[in-house]
């Protein structure tokens, strides 16, 4: 197991910006390629971005593309989703998970650790 947490949700008016994280306590994500997903009320789960273990690799959904940057910091232990030019569409939980990165980005078997999730409200 590898206990995800993830913080940095909230209330956001549209245009607005927020920097989500993903962390890990015990264990160390190095290994791991993270992944970003968000699920919205009545909607299916939706890949955002994913960045390999070195970080050398990003994928971005084209909803997304051009607006959120993911990076991770590993000294940090701390992957990170930087969120530009908010839309009232982005409105989810959004959740970080360990497992393959891939394009496009989706979440499969290989996901098998997943934070508690995170909510981003963009609405005036």
């Amino acid at each position: 197991q590898v206990p995800l947490v993830e913080s940095g949700g909230g209330l956001v008016q549209p245009g607005g910006s927020l920097r989500l994280s993903c962390a890990a306590s015990v264990y160390t994500l190095e290994p791991y390629d993270i992944g970003w997903f968000r699920q919205a009320p009545g909607k299916e789960r939706e890949g955002v971005s994913c960045i390999s273990s070195s970080g050398g690799s990003t994928n971005y959904a084209d909803s997304v593309k051009g607006r959120f940057t993911i990076s991770r910091d590993n000294a940090k232990n701390t992957v990170y989703l930087q969120m530009n030019s908010l839309k009232p569409e982005d409105t989810a939980v959004y959740y970080c998970a360990a497992g393959p990165c891939g394009r496009p980005v989706v979440a499969g078997p290989g996901h098998a650790y997943w934070g508690q999730g995170t909510q981003v409200t963009v609405s005036s």
